[in-house]
């Protein structure tokens, strides 16, 4: 039987725990969050992938949570414009950052790497935008 792992808070070294989703948004929302067992002194959290209890990544603190969510938008409007398929385009950024496909997930990235999405997404977003004019 697999050992069950513990999460830690990269911030302050405290263990994450499980918490419902309306607990820390303060709302009627459906699911859990993993959050340091030190919030809110640290609010580092991460959702959890749809009915499950599993950490959709790591935990995050406000910056790179917002951090996160802009380079989703920036990302996702790479296949969401038809300009490359979403498997392609999760390819295309395994690739440009010289990362393995199976880790190529947003939410483990840090401030560096999701910085790395936004830029080469933009690129993307750009020379699409060009060659369609052309």
């Amino acid at each position: 039987m697999a050992k069950k792992k513990i999460m830690r808070c990269s911030y302050c070294g405290k263990s994450a725990v499980l918490k419902p989703a309306s607990e820390i948004f303060h709302d009627d929302r459906k699911g859990y969050v993993c959050v340091c067992s030190h919030y809110p002194a640290c609010d580092a959290y991460v959702c959890t992938y749809p009915d499950t209890k599993i950490p959709m990544g790591t935990l995050a603190n406000a910056p790179l949570r917002k951090k996160r969510i802009l380079a989703h938008q920036s990302f996702d409007q790479i296949w969401k414009r038809n300009i490359l398929s979403r498997d392609q385009a999760y390819r295309w950024l395994a690739d440009k950052l010289g990362i393995p496909l199976n880790q190529t997930h947003i939410a483990l990235f840090g401030d560096y790497l999701c910085d790395q999405v936004i830029s080469e997404s933009r690129k993307v977003l750009v020379n699409n935008k060009k060659s369609c004019v052309a």
